[in-house]
């Protein structure tokens, strides 16, 4: 599948450190210069409100989707290419599924783990074949990647579906592996045969 358009999770504050804004305006940059549009939350706050802006200021395409809860909140991005309104949550991460062709996460919080794997569930089950992948900061993912690591040793995820997700801070590294990604094979259910053996 050619690579068009990039779907990047992140926070709705900016965190604590200067470097998380930074990696967010490299990465926007980045995407505008490679071609590609962003799809991302559509808010004017936080990394969300930093990546948008810095694709924009580069000439790229940005293409918001946000519930309208968070319109009527005013944390809508008003200069975006396209900016979709949809009812709900839900909506706007099956939205954001279908107009993207990769999905990154920056560092973020709770909506950002929870779109980024309810992408991975997705992909686990065969219902998408599109790359994921954690775009580090100074190590704010190593616990999460460490967590995931245990999940395969203690056979509740499969190794190559563990493989399946690219984690790293480099950012050329990342649009390498994205333009080269290949889906895993791997069956979600580690231990069917032990199950049946049960019965």
């Amino acid at each position: 599948m050619p690579l068009r358009s990039i779907c990047v999770y992140c926070g709705s504050n900016t965190g604590a450190r200067p470097a998380y804004a930074e990696r967010a305006m490299a990465l926007g940059d980045r995407i505008a210069k490679q071609g590609l549009s962003l799809v991302y939350g559509g808010g004017n706050v936080g990394l969300m409100g930093v990546v948008a802006d810095a694709v924009l200021q580069a000439g790229g395409e940005v293409i918001g989707v946000i519930p309208k809860q968070l319109v009527d909140w005013e944390v809508a991005h008003r200069g975006v290419t396209r900016l979709e309104v949809v009812g709900s949550m839900h909506e706007r991460k099956a939205r954001m599924f279908d107009l993207s062709d990769a999905f990154v996460a920056l560092p973020g919080g709770f909506g950002t783990l929870d779109e980024m794997f309810e992408m991975l569930t997705w992909r686990q089950l065969g219902l998408g074949d599109k790359p994921c992948a954690f775009l580090d900061v100074d190590g704010y993912y190593e616990p999460l990647i460490a967590m995931l690591d245990h999940m395969v040793a203690e056979r509740f995820l499969h190794a190559e579906q563990r493989r399946d997700l690219w984690h790293g801070e480099d950012i050329d590294a990342l649009f390498a592996w994205m333009r080269a990604y290949t889906p895993a094979q791997a069956d979600k259910w580690l231990d069917e045969k032990r199950r049946r053996e049960l019965r």
